[in-house]
């Protein structure tokens, strides 16, 4: 391709000072503004803020300031850890930042996108990035991809005076194309903020979470009206209706949010030791919900280096042969490792052309027509020059003995004709065989991928035989079932999703086959993972639900993946894997304890205002049954989680068998201790005092007591150390989780026995007496639930298995 003289740098200047620039910053995350206003302008947030200022106008501060602290705290936790975010973002863009090549005074000069000016040329190769609006200048030809903005996944050919816009990637060929649009005009500029933006992407459990949350919303939202009603309608105080509304406004789970975040931010701290770049906040969690991996041969089972084994003339001498492909591969435009390790074993010099095909992946082959040598060389896959050539069997013997060691055969052959598009008759010159360098840690990360329990599906351009002596090599445990790309695309759609399912070794796949490959996957109702390093698997990462990229792959790959691993570490992936499933399993495990207690509080604000026309909690005293019995231990649930297989079930339908037995058993007790207290204190009045005189002091704080009481003994019931424990979970061995409740239940007594603070959370002082009377209570209270969940009582009654 002859070089372009470009702009000269007095031309330069003069657009710049016409501020005709591709001087536009482009958000990599959100900006410090947006986080704030994400974090502090929420509903949940109005929602107590506006209680915290009613509390202020009662002239209760402490309640004020109680709501605030502890609303607050969630928000600057959130903040700090989504700045921190911010900032690792912003350094991992500004380090990965895609470089332009200009030509300036007839130089290749690589500059920032930023310094581009109106009218430069730029030289565009494949796996790099159209960086603005332009066309294509000069004698070059390339293939782009323009799915990213049209989401059309057919490559589409550029040449002289075809326009390129930015956002798109460059396949195959080499070419030069002038900046015609810079800057906030470009036709992609709005698409490529949003593309380059945070994005929120739910992973399954969060949906479901979300799900949850919003019908606790309603339900406040309900309850909310009734209290409303209820001032209207009846004699209640403000002060009243205020602390009835903050209790119910507790049932939103703010703190569950709280619990999430922190659980995905131990995840990508836990991560940043193993060299994975997170580049969605929760991409470590989605990786627990993987079951099928796709795994693409070049770059990940090998170091996606390459070498010239061994040569194989047919009718021409072997030195002959030598300086044909060392000039073909001095000579090609399109560069790729094949061609560099052509030219490690084979000197060559660069030639005049008269014309190249660049190879594609979708081609299988490339071809170059010399301007001193008549007719046309081509170099390509085997099974697609075959259908040219006559092949005799001493050459298919040899291709198929090459192919079953493992090696990649790659045909070399000449044509008297100019080639367009379609091969033209062939004659064989030689048969070149390449090997792949595994990864010394190959065997090892295969291995650990199926202890993960995950199904691999190793997709490849090679030669089905090749990728399947490879992944033999690499120790691939399952049965090696082949398919080839051609079968595959004589496959009706029904035939290609049952495919996809039944094989796992694929070769001679096309980029598009890759995609479907994928997207069939996921319509069966698997959740995928694709891994690349190509601008050939840039539409199959698109279509899995997780894309994963190597560090050394195109910038195409690397823009669009959830996951980058750094130093193209492939065998920290199953420690990823793993550290999804702690994830997972630590936030199931912190939902079901914030479902029993909003499930307890619900049902006892509507059997205590059945029962005794009262209200069971004042607003502090839902806080510290909050923070004591769920809060604090729900801090260090997503620290000790361990891996293990996660559930397939959903959320909702995986806790039912814990949460549905504690709630109506800690529901029936609390109620049956609250009642008693309320009956003694009815007791104790004198007989000319109505029963609209009874304090509720020491009923609520029996019933805070009990809760508390209750909630810190579910926490070794939920992690049970000992198989006495063993009931709604299994053997879970680790003390950690019941010395926190014993150390929470000390910190509870201290409040309920130390005035100062008694008085500050509104509790009553209650006796000794009472304190082991409760005791005893909860105890019995774990007895019966042990019992329920050991007999499966309620799966019996429902006519279901809940586990």
């Amino acid at each position: 391709m002859a070089m372009l003289p470009g702009l000269s740098d007095r031309e330069v200047r003069d657009q710049q000072l016409a501020g005709n620039t591709n001087d536009v910053k482009l958000p990599t995350s959100r900006s410090y503004a947006r986080i704030l206003q994400e974090n502090l302008f929420t509903f949940v947030n109005a929602v107590f803020f506006a209680i915290s200022g009613v509390f202020i106008l009662l002239q209760r501060p402490s309640d004020a300031v109680f709501v605030a602290v502890i609303i607050f705290s969630g928000v600057v936790i959130g903040i700090v850890q989504e700045i921190w975010a911010k900032q690792k973002l912003d350094e991992i863009a500004l380090l990965n930042r895609p470089h332009a090549t200009v030509i300036r005074n007839g130089q290749e000069v690589n500059i920032d996108p930023c310094a581009i000016v109106l009218g430069d040329v730029l030289v565009l190769r494949p796996g790099d990035q159209v960086l603005v609006d332009g066309q294509i200048v000069g004698e070059g030809r390339v293939e782009i991809d323009e799915s990213l903005l049209t989401g059309e996944s057919d490559l589409i050919v550029k040449v002289a005076e075809k326009p390129v816009y930015s956002g798109s990637f460059c396949v195959s060929g080499t070419a030069c194309y002038e900046a015609q649009k810079v800057g906030a005009e470009t036709v992609a500029y709005q698409l490529t903020v949003g593309a380059r933006e945070f994005r929120q992407v739910y992973t399954p459990l969060q949906a479901e979470i979300n799900l949850i949350i919003r019908i606790l919303l309603l339900l406040a939202s309900f309850l909310w009206l009734l209290v409303g009603i209820s001032f209207i309608s009846r004699s209640q105080t403000l002060n009243e209706v205020v602390q009835r509304a903050a209790v119910i406004a507790g049932l939103i789970p703010a703190g569950l949010l709280l619990a999430i975040t922190l659980a995905y931010a131990m995840g990508a701290i836990r991560m940043l030791g193993q060299n994975v770049l997170i580049q969605q906040t929760n991409a470590v969690e989605s990786l627990s919900n993987i079951d099928v991996l796709c795994l693409d041969k070049t770059g990940t089972l090998t170091t996606n280096q390459i070498e010239l084994h061994s040569l194989h003339p047919l009718g021409i001498p072997e030195e002959e042969l030598k300086w044909l492909i060392g000039d073909f591969a001095a000579s090609t435009a399109s560069g790729n490792r094949t061609s560099e390790a052509v030219l490690i074993a084979c000197s060559g010099y660069a030639k005049p052309i008269r014309n190249e095909i660049p190879f594609s992946s979708a081609r299988k082959w490339s071809a170059i027509a010399f301007e001193d040598l008549p007719g046309t060389y081509v170099m390509g896959a085997p099974e697609i020059l075959m259908k040219s050539i006559a092949v005799t069997d001493e050459i298919l013997n040899y291709i198929d003995e090459q192919v079953n060691q493992g090696f990649r055969v790659v045909l070399f052959a000449h044509t008297e004709f100019e080639i367009e598009t379609t091969l033209p008759p062939l004659k064989p010159l030689g048969i070149l065989c390449f090997s792949d360098q595994l990864r010394p840690s190959a065997q090892e990360t295969l291995q650990g991928f199926v202890k993960a329990g995950i199904t691999l599906k190793i997709i490849s351009g090679d030669n089905p035989q090749t990728v399947a002596a490879l992944a033999k090599q690499a120790g691939f445990t399952d049965e090696v079932r082949v398919i080839s790309g051609a079968e595959l695309a004589q496959m009706d759609d029904a035939q290609f999703v049952q495919a996809a399912r039944n094989y796992n070794v694929f070769g001679r796949i096309t980029p598009q086959q890759k995609a479907q490959l994928v997207r069939s996957l996921r319509r069966s109702g698997s959740y995928v993972a694709m891994t690349g390093d190509g601008v050939n698997d840039v539409l199959s990462l698109k279509q899995a639900n997780l894309g994963i990229a190597m560090e050394s792959g195109s910038k195409a790959t690397r823009s669009i993946a959830d996951i980058v691993l750094l130093k193209d570490t492939f065998e920290a992936l199953p420690h990823t894997f793993l550290e999804g499933q702690r994830i997972q399993n630590g936030i199931r495990d912190v939902v079901k304890l914030f479902m029993v207690r909003l499930s307890c509080v619900a049902l006892l604000i509507f059997a205590i205002a059945i029962v005794s026309d009262s209200f069971p909690l004042l607003n502090k005293h839902s806080a510290i049954v909050t923070l004591i019995g769920v809060g604090i231990p729900t801090t260090f649930i997503p620290i000790w989680a361990q891996p293990g297989e996660c559930q397939k079930r959903s959320l909702v339908r995986s806790m039912l068998h814990f949460v549905i037995p504690a709630t109506i058993t800690i529901t029936l007790v609390s109620l049956t201790v609250y009642l008693f207290y309320l009956v003694s204190a009815a007791l104790d009045l004198p007989p000319n005092i109505g029963l609209t005189k009874i304090e509720f002091n020491i009923p609520r704080t029996a019933l805070v007591t009990i809760l508390v009481f209750c909630e810190l003994l579910l926490i070794p019931f939920l992690k049970p150390p000992t198989t006495a424990w063993v009931g709604g979970e299994p053997l879970s061995g680790d003390w950690r989780y019941t010395w926190v409740a014993l150390a929470l239940l000390v910190v509870y007594l201290l409040i309920l026995f130390i005035p100062p603070l008694r008085t500050f959370f509104e509790l009553s002082q209650i006796s000794v007496q009472d304190c082991l009377f409760l005791g005893l209570v909860a105890l019995e209270w774990g007895l019966i639930v042990r019992l329920a969940w050991r007999t499966r009582f309620l799966d019996r009654f429902l006519g279901v298995d809940l586990e």
